[in-house]
């Protein structure tokens, strides 16, 4: 197996893994605080993010940060558009886990959070 094969197998293990963390903090009762649901799921949501464009564009690091970046802001900024058949798939469970529903500006933090850790996590060298 080639250098750039393991390299991504790895992202992919890391983003599996990331999605099926956020998935167990928001759908299973862990009986753990609001806040760690809340944050938690935040923060793998990022981290999934930079996984998922580190898969399809597997360019330096810090262009695959940017443009995570980029995305996660531009979806946190999306939940200020409201149009009905948009806001009937924002009540789905799919809706919730891919988009959300309301505009937090917390959220970009929690989400830069997760980038950065995936990013610190993320050993292509």
């Amino acid at each position: 197996m080639t250098h750039a094969a393991r390299v991504r197998l790895r992202l992919l293990a890391f983003t599996v893994a990331a999605i099926a963390a956020g998935l167990s903090l928001r759908l299973l009762p862990l009986g753990l605080p609001w806040c760690v649901t809340k944050w938690g799921g935040s923060v793998l949501w990022g981290a999934m993010v930079y996984g998922t464009v580190g898969l399809v564009l597997p360019h330096p690091r810090r262009r695959i940060v940017a443009l995570a970046a980029l995305i996660a802001v531009a979806v946190e900024f999306f939940r200020l558009v409201h149009m009905p058949g948009l806001d009937a798939f924002r009540l789905t469970l799919a809706g919730k886990l891919l988009i959300g529903r309301v505009f937090a500006p917390l959220n970009l933090v929690a989400y830069a959070g997760g980038i950065l850790a995936a990013r610190l996590a993320d050993r292509r060298g």
